[in-house]
């Protein structure tokens, strides 16, 4: 059994040594690369389709590793199933869910799937669909109050079956016989719940991970509003219920450690009096130590939020025909410093672009890239390159000259010394070629 070294963990695309699966409900095979563990047991793990596993005996030593198809022997017949689990850790995994092979029948494993099986199983697996969807339409004329979830084929074709969900009792005699006329294959019905449904099915749950029941839950305890209530969460139904549109399982995850941490404070039903006002339990920050009150029993009206410690103090001192002057005495309110984005560099804001900025006049300029290369003890009047800087003429120096140089001499001011122009207009090759010619 090979084993290859991948981002800290021990994986082989889909045969051999896998620590994690894409099955569902995998356990994570922490085992894998000690191949000193793959021969503790004869026992090995199959699952089938969805979440659907058993435990069977290789007893004729058949080199098997994790990912092989085996056929497994079934009652009646023989079905297929993926290898999932091998060596010690399988043991473990029985004692986890009470399989004891002394208390019950061992079935073997018959061979690693050939391609008639695998044919077989592809052809038998193809029907699954069309007979979910008959099987629901002779439920409904029969007038049964339950609903088909899924339906399985063994590996053979041999036998269906057919998992139903029903609040109450059902009386299935006459359905079996009708599906055993349209199927022609053996029957057989078993019971699931929504939540078991919704594992079998799969999905991805509002927290961004895979479906609990369909990842690693096997077992689903009641869960109860109650349990919202103690971890003060909204008693909104469409975020409370899950895909199963039940009661998240997730809900009871942390219902201890907050039934513990809340048996420092006191009772919710216990009023705090001041000297001016009554105030009523409003809600309490568990991960703070903080509880809120509000003088209104009903919704939250001049809500004053003090220390469970405090509250104690006012309890004692109420007990003792004593009010305090104010709730909040004690406590001092926390600055809460805004907290603004930055880049890797800390120069980039996320709102930078939101407004534009316009100049005083109305009109928008480029800004000045050039960078500042003026160095800090350099003189007012000096440029970097050590050239001296012209000096900015004075308004009034201004107002003089123009004074001085009426418009009318502006024509002189065009002439150099010598009378020529300053400014000559160039002279085209084909007047000079022209002139030549008259020459």
């Amino acid at each position: 059994m090979g084993c290859n070294s991948n981002s800290g963990g021990c994986s082989m695309n889909k045969k051999g040594c896998n620590k994690n699966s894409t099955q569902k409900l995998s356990t994570f095979d922490w085992m894998c690369d000690l191949p000193e563990t793959q021969k503790d047991t004869d026992f090995i793990e199959v699952q089938f389709k969805n979440t659907r596993k058993g435990y069977f005996l290789n007893n004729t030593k058949l080199p098997l590793e994790k990912g092989d198809i085996v056929a497994v022997e079934s009652s009646p017949g023989h079905d297929i199933g993926e290898v999932t689990l091998v060596g010690r850790l399988v043991t473990l995994q029985m004692k986890k869910y009470n399989v004891h092979p002394e208390k019950m029948e061992v079935r073997r494993v018959y061979r690693k799937a050939k391609e008639t099986d695998l044919e077989k199983f592809q052809e038998a697996k193809g029907k699954e669909q069309a007979t979910m969807i008959r099987a629901r339409q002779i439920a409904e004329n029969l007038k049964l109050n339950m609903k088909i979830g899924d339906v399985e084929y063994q590996g053979d074709g041999n036998k269906a079956i057919f998992y139903y969900i029903a609040d109450e009792r059902v009386d299935f005699r006459q359905l079996i016989k009708v599906f055993a006329e349209s199927f022609r294959v053996r029957i057989e019905m078993k019971q699931i719940g929504a939540r078991q449904e919704a594992g079998r099915i799969g999905g991805i749950g509002p927290c961004g991970r895979e479906l609990c029941c369909s990842g690693w839950m096997t077992t689903f305890n009641s869960v109860s509003t109650s349990a919202a209530r103690v971890q003060d969460i909204s008693l909104n139904p469409q975020k409370l219920a899950g895909q199963c549109a039940k009661l998240k399982c997730c809900m009871n995850f942390e219902l201890d450690t907050y039934s513990d941490a809340l048996k420092i404070y006191p009772s919710k039903e216990i009023q705090l009096e001041t000297l001016d006002n009554t105030f009523y339990y409003f809600k309490t920050d568990v991960f703070k130590g903080l509880i809120s009150y509000s003088t209104s029993p009903n919704f939250g009206a001049n809500v004053v939020t003090i220390t469970a410690q405090r509250a104690k103090e006012i309890i004692a001192m109420n007990k003792k025909g004593q009010k305090p002057e104010l709730l909040d005495d004690h406590i001092e309110e926390e600055k809460v410093m805004p907290v603004e984005y930055e880049s890797g560099v800390g120069q980039d804001s996320l709102t930078r672009f939101d407004t534009n900025k316009k100049r005083p006049n109305g009109k928008n300029k480029r800004p000045n890239n050039r960078p500042n290369d003026k160095p800090n003890n350099a003189k007012p009047n000096e440029r970097p390159d050590n050239r001296p800087q012209l000096a900015k003429p004075k308004p009034q120096v201004q107002a003089q000259e123009a004074k001085a140089n009426p418009p009318e001499n502006k024509k002189k001011s065009t002439e150099n010394k010598g009378g020529a122009p300053r400014f000559q207009k160039p002279v085209k090759k084909t007047d000079i070629d022209a002139k030549k010619n008259e020459n």
